[in-house]
């Protein structure tokens, strides 16, 4: 599926790359799908809009950056992404002028069900996790940014 993006281009999507969001994200609820698309060689994705062109985010693999980046997901959230064994999170990245100054946003990550595509952003109220930690404080970011993103 090819579909046309303003900051990207054209992008080639496969079906299993469409991630739907029943109830849209905080500030886009009428956006329910998405296609998350992985940079490659990169800790680093694009999620679009599938029908808003001018509408993406960045993400990372939250992991990749604060190893001991820990949330427990409560029932009723499990419940509703129908999640049995698997379960991604990544979290959006809020570009500055250098990817060491950008930001990632551990408040309210971003929980994948990989088995049927559902996903949600969850706001971790009470966690002590904020929406800009600047990417080159967080733990790992030094041995990522050495490695060249690889």
């Amino acid at each position: 599926m090819i579909i046309e993006t303003s900051s990207w281009g054209i992008l080639e999507i496969q079906e299993d790359q469409i991630y739907v969001f029943n109830k849209g994200i905080p500030g886009f609820e009428d956006e329910k799908e998405f296609a998350i698309i992985p940079y490659e060689n990169s800790p680093f994705g694009i999620m679009q809009s599938m029908s808003e062109p001018g509408l993406s985010f960045l993400l990372a693999d939250p992991f990749l950056f604060e190893p001991e980046y820990e949330f427990e997901l409560p029932d009723h959230e499990t419940t509703e992404l129908d999640i049995e064994s698997s379960v991604w999170v990544r979290c959006i990245v809020t570009l500055q002028s250098s990817i060491e100054e950008s930001s990632l946003n551990l408040l309210a990550p971003i929980v994948i069900n990989p088995d049927n595509n559902n996903c949600k952003q969850i706001v971790l109220h009470q966690s002590g996790y904020q929406t800009k930690h600047k990417m080159k404080t967080l733990s790992a970011a030094g041995q990522l940014f050495a490695k060249g993103g690889e």
